[in-house]
């Protein structure tokens, strides 16, 4: 057992993760490695989550093999081949350089964000998981925090509650009642992935006018592809959603039609962004915020799962390197929340500037783009990508600067 089930007295410490996505598993992951008894409740009834692709950065990697299970991912995963910035017509505004990316910071992979969660699963002891257990009331006493739910006995208590459900977080609406709502950014994606019979060579991001499209190529030879659009909060189309996408996209560069030719509606997933305002902390009394129940951001910078397995990685070493669990808590909050909400910040503005809709705030944005060395972009990127895990014996400050 480690040292987190010896603080304060012999008895192993306990955890309630809420929400079995990728922050909550890699949470319980975390946590399990490190002595503690933990139970990850999902409101589904079956874990798991389908059709979309997900971008690993270095940093997201590095926690992932914090938690033991980098090399399963790596197995799994397409490292990204060449990438980059293009207009409608296909012509590059902007080339990332993958292979100084690597050298740099280390390989970016893409996976099936399904074949992620499978792997953080399967990480876990038996018993671990607990689907179909939805959330009715949350407490906090003064050295337990209390989890109602409906399944099984309906209530359990631990030392330690961990939200890690989402950006409508029931546990941040139940126990911080003064945080800001989620708020729409102005834009709203479509997500898919597509089955062509051929593999792509190279991925990246296309910018229209008020419209985006990105593609990126996945292990198993499909493709996965977003569209982006300025539109009113929760308009939908009555004509289907592949429809809409193909009429918004279908003209633009190769290899967009062809997939788009190639996909299925049922296939079509479609989500307006939302992002989380601020919070002025991530913890209160033994209860702890994390991934988008902490810090949803957009994801223009493709950082939103990696920073919930950066929360996870670290809310266990710090909470193994303090004496009690309230002092973890406070650590935690300190290392996380400056560094996430910076992200958030540089992803909304990123988002404002890609969603730009006139023609001359276009223009100059493409200009700007290809006229920025792409040097300057990877020194841009350092302060997100140099993350490192932290060590219990040697704690780092962890911040963006």
């Amino acid at each position: 057992m480690g040292k987190a089930g010896q603080a304060g007295d012999a008895r192993e410490r306990s955890a309630i993760v809420v929400g079995g996505g990728i922050g909550g598993l890699a949470a319980g992951v975390a946590l399990t490695r490190r002595g503690w008894r933990v139970k990850v409740l999902e409101r589904a009834a079956t874990f798991g989550e389908v059709g979309a692709g997900l971008s690993l950065w270095p940093n997201g990697v590095r926690a992932l093999d914090a938690l033991g299970v980098g090399g399963q991912v790596r197995e799994q995963a397409l490292v990204e081949a060449q990438a980059g910035i293009r207009d409608t017509s296909g012509r590059w505004l902007s080339r990332t350089d993958a292979q100084e990316l690597a050298r740099r910071f280390g390989p970016v992979v893409m996976i099936h964000r399904a074949r992620l969660l499978d792997i953080l699963r399967a990480a876990l002891p038996v018993g671990v998981l607990c689907a179909n257990a939805r959330v009715t009331g949350v407490g906090l006493r003064e050295r337990r925090a209390e989890v109602e739910f409906e399944h099984g006995t309906g209530a359990s208590q631990a030392d330690l509650l961990v939200a890690a459900d989402g950006i409508d977080s029931t546990v941040r609406r139940s126990l911080w009642p003064q945080a800001p709502a989620p708020r729409y950014a102005g834009y709203t994606a479509w997500r898919l992935v597509v089955d062509t019979g051929r593999r792509l060579s190279a991925g990246g991001e296309s910018l229209g006018r008020g419209e985006r499209v990105g593609i990126a190529p996945l292990a198993d030879g499909r493709t996965y592809l977003f569209g982006v659009a300025n539109a009113p909060e929760g308009q939908r189309n009555p004509g289907g959603e592949l429809a809409e996408i193909r009429r918004r996209f279908g003209r633009w560069h190769d290899p967009i039609p062809q997939l788009l030719a190639a996909a299925d509606d049922s296939a079509v997933m479609r989500h307006d962004i939302y992002e989380l305002p601020p919070l002025a902390s991530f913890v209160t009394g033994r209860a702890a915020l994390l991934g988008d129940a902490a810090h949803a951001m957009t994801p223009n910078m493709g950082q939103g799962a990696n920073q919930a397995l950066e929360d996870a990685v670290t809310l266990a070493v710090l909470l193994d390197a303090s004496p009690d669990v309230e002092s973890g808590l406070a650590a935690y909050d300190r290392h996380r929340r400056p560094r996430t909400q910076l992200i958030a910040r540089r992803s909304r503005w990123i988002g404002i500037a890609a969603q730009w809709h006139s023609a001359p705030a276009a223009t100059l944005r493409d200009l700007m783009l290809r006229r920025t060395p792409g040097s300057t972009m990877l020194n841009a990127l350092a302060p997100v990508l140099n993350w490192q895990p932290p060590d219990r014996d040697n704690l780092i400050t962890d911040h963006v600067g």
